[in-house]
């Protein structure tokens, strides 16, 4: 009775949108007015103390086992965990809630760990449900109209065209994936390009690039932590979805790195996953998807790049790009389910389905943003033009 009465209060301040819940003791409940939205069906009971440890950790793992089914809308996850987030004292924001966090480490050899715990889950898996570019971050959309490949190397060139890059010079992309920005950089830009990546999947596939494409003299891929390169420093420096990973504990060490690698008046474009109220990880990533996740906010970002010495010289956040991005990839995920089947088991499956759509339902509900920040080790950025015209001449010049 008690645990009845503990669900009933925690579902009846949870949500600004009527959400039908089924019980383990087949009864039923609505919590909001009108017609349910949204249907949650508890096959198992829950026990508080779980939900009360951490209800993030201990909902999500009951949708990975199947003790909780979403039904409803489209994207009925994502619509659901979107109302959550907006409502103030839902079980995503009340820190009644959030009070356990597993540990973290971002030692080279935890740092390594984790990056291979995510991205080398294979990338026969990744091109399931990836465009034909490969890229594992926000895309971004010129038109609703565009493909999720094309506006993906609309991002690659977007990131580009704000260093304003001259041919010849050299960069280097920190925490490189699969190599989309440092190849084009190199192919249609005429930069000397470095990629630095911790993932043994993402070096083979980069390298064998390299090599189909023939750009070994002017493309290089190193294995290896940001934090041990050995290198001149470089004109211009990259690094997309990459501070996320590095714990908040080294945030200025990733940030006094980047200054490292900058020649004088050297530019860099940071492009990553911020929250606008403030830095905050989650117990469900860390465990499952992202260990040692987490997102710093905007003030402490910015904090980090001016102590490190370098000037701002944009900001440009992207969040709704990320979650149109988010969507096309579940869409993607859930039509090769059959495939993903004979890779993954079924526990994986609702584990990765709850996280695209958990994370599409964070950057819709503001939760958190992405930003792209353009840095320049020098005062003003001196030898980047003096309005943003330059960036979206250059896109009008591509699109010609």
């Amino acid at each position: 009775m008690l645990e009845k009465t503990f669900y009933k209060t925690l579902f009846s301040h949870s949500f600004n949108i009527p959400v039908k819940v089924n019980y383990w003791d087949g009864k039923s409940a609505v919590y909001g007015d009108g017609e349910p939205e949204i249907t949650i069906t508890m096959n198992d009971e829950i026990p508080m103390k779980a939900i009360l440890n951490n209800a993030s950790l201990a909902l999500g793992e009951a949708y990975m086992d199947g003790k909780i089914e979403v039904t409803g809308a489209p994207n009925s996850i994502q619509k659901l965990l979107t109302s959550a987030y907006e409502n103030a004292d839902s079980f995503m924001r009340n820190n009644k809630y959030i009070r356990f966090l597993p540990k973290q480490s971002h030692n080279e050899k935890h740092s390594k760990q984790d990056v291979q715990s995510h991205y080398d889950v294979g990338n026969d898996f990744y091109q399931l449900w990836l465009d034909a570019t490969m890229t594992y971050s926000c895309a971004y959309f010129k038109s609703p109209d565009d493909t999720l490949e094309q506006a993906q190397m609309n991002k690659v060139h977007h990131i580009i065209h704000k260093l304003d890059p001259q041919a010849g010079r050299t960069l280097l992309d920190i925490g490189c994936g699969w190599g989309t920005l440092m190849l084009t950089a190199a192919e249609e830009y005429g930069l000397k390009v470095t990629g630095i990546t911790l993932s043994q999947e993402q070096y083979d596939y980069v390298k064998q690039q390299i090599s189909e494409r023939h750009l070994e003299d002017v493309a290089d891929i190193q294995l290896t932590d940001y934090r041990e390169l050995k290198h001149e420093p470089f004109d211009y420096a990259t690094s997309v979805g990459m501070f996320e990973h590095v714990g908040k504990e080294n945030l200025a060490l990733y940030f006094n790195t980047v200054a490292k690698y900058l020649k004088d008046d050297g530019v860099a474009l940071i492009h990553g996953i911020t929250r606008q109220q403030g830095g905050a990880t989650n117990a469900w990533l860390t465990k499952y998807i992202f260990p040692g996740g987490y997102v710093p906010g905007l003030v402490e970002n910015l904090q980090h790049i001016i102590d490190s010495g370098l000037q701002v010289a944009d900001v440009e956040p992207l969040r709704r790009h990320y979650q149109h991005t988010l969507e096309i990839w579940d869409k993607n995920f859930n039509q090769q389910r059959e495939k993903v089947a004979k890779l993954q088991d079924e526990r994986f499956i609702r584990m990765w389905d709850l996280y695209l759509q958990a994370a599409a339902a964070s950057f819709e509900s503001g939760n958190i943003d992405v930003m792209q920040y353009l840095i320049s080790k020098g005062a003003s950025a001196k030898y980047l033009p003096m309005t943003r015209d330059y960036i979206y001449e250059k896109e009008l010049n591509d699109k010609a």
